[in-house]
């Protein structure tokens, strides 16, 4: 009997082990890179990440400097919202505080999704550069050629992406001409923005490529073109091709009609709820809802060369505009800091109604600030000054004590 025994266990284990090793080959062969996917592959994104080296001295500066900025400014600052800090890829300092909606004390905490305004727009690029890879769409290509109706001949894909289309911010254009109807029970569409500029030939503040103009047009016509190549609504592509193969399970395309009245709420300074507008159905440039943990996991992906080649990522991470001394910049989809000394610090802040974010993906140092606010607060944006901790970049971090002469 015992040696029965011994026999059964030992074909139990071997068992075992073929079983794990069939699960390990099948997550392989689920992550294998498709080179003709127009998705970014179901990788290991962690596994592909290779961390830097850091002392325990120097992982405590950081920890420290953190701590005590979040003290001094989201918790005396009473800012409601997520907040993450990140080293070498893992995770230093995480927290969480405020209501996701105040009427039913329902508070936020790291699976709560909060509108990351236009931060959206580096997930819009992303979208587009996957295009591009797979040679769907070029970036010096006419965008008249790819949507129907663009009233404009001289504007690329690039130029969209680098706000360099001279293109004016819809929603002002909206504002200011009257004979557009505008209604906050039916905001307008994408669609119906590209329709407004073609019916009543909205001029361009400047011919494109000749100088950077901020207009959330741009990446509104560039939702388009995503929809027209991958075929399906901006929602349901930006599922497929990015959250869905980098996890982020609590990230979404918000839905106007389906989505409004069970989202995290947005709150003015004085606690009252944000009302919808008429821009509230527009996406690309905003509209999407993410949490900093599923954030944080686009900032890991983003230093695979399997997430996007190196050709790419250079492209995304060049600055386009230099008709004006300084060291702020565009890229692709993102901004960046270029100092004389040739670091570039690249991040992306975001508004909407009461949402105030910061993404900061500090390539040089490893080091991800991620800052996401659903109740007006400007103190929000203090965060991105962290990464002066790294010593890097000419930063200084804030301290409660150089702005109490405007506190009360």
């Amino acid at each position: 009997m015992k040696y029965l025994a011994v026999i059964l266990t030992s074909t139990l284990l071997v068992l075992g082990s073929c079983s794990k090793k069939n699960e390990t080959k099948a997550k392989e062969k689920t992550r294998k890179k498709d080179p003709n996917a127009l998705r970014y592959d179901s990788l290991d994104w962690n596994a592909e990440f290779k961390p830097m080296k850091s002392s325990a001295q120097e992982i405590n500066h950081y920890k420290e400097g953190v701590s005590k900025f979040y003290d001094d400014f989201w918790v005396k600052g009473k800012v409601s919202g997520g907040f993450l800090v990140a080293k070498n890829g893992k995770i230093i300092f995480e927290k969480y505080q405020g209501m996701a909606d105040a009427s039913h004390k329902r508070e936020i905490d790291q699976n709560t999704p909060l509108h990351i305004a236009s931060i959206s727009k580096v997930f819009t690029s992303m979208a587009i550069m996957k295009l591009i890879e797979r040679n769907k769409i070029n970036l010096d290509q006419k965008v008249n050629t790819i949507l129907e109706g663009f009233p404009y001949d001289d504007i690329t894909v690039r130029n969209l992406l680098s706000h360099r289309s001279g293109l004016p911010n819809y929603a002002n254009v909206l504002w200011n001409n009257k004979k557009v109807m505008l209604n906050g029970e039916k905001p307008i569409s994408n669609q119906g923005v590209l329709d407004v500029f073609r019916e009543y030939k909205v001029k361009q503040i400047r011919p494109a490529d000749k100088g950077f103009y901020y207009s959330n047009t741009n990446f509104a016509f560039l939702a388009l073109i995503i929809e027209k190549v991958m075929k399906m609504p901006y929602g349901k592509a930006m599922k497929y091709m990015i959250f869905d193969p980098l996890e982020m399970k609590n990230t979404f395309v918000f839905d106007y009609d389906k989505d409004k009245d069970s989202i995290a709420k947005s709150y003015k300074y004085n606690g009252y709820e944000w009302a919808w507008d008429d821009f509230d159905r527009t996406y690309g440039d905003k509209n999407i809802y993410s949490t900093p943990r599923d954030l944080f996991k686009l900032d890991i992906a983003m230093y695979s060369d399997d997430f996007l080649p190196k050709k790419i990522k250079d492209e995304i991470f060049t600055g386009y505009s230099y008709e004006q001394k300084g060291y702020k910049n565009y890229g692709l989809g993102m901004r960046m800091l270029e100092y004389e000394d040739g670091k570039k610090l690249l991040y992306h802040n975001g508004w909407w109604h009461g949402n105030n974010t910061v993404f900061v993906h500090d390539v040089n140092n490893q080091f991800t600030v991620i800052a996401l606010g659903n109740k007006q607060n400007k103190v929000i944006y203090t965060s991105f000054k962290l990464a002066g901790l790294t010593g890097t970049y000419p930063l200084k971090v804030p301290s409660i004590d150089s702005l109490k002469p405007h506190h009360k």
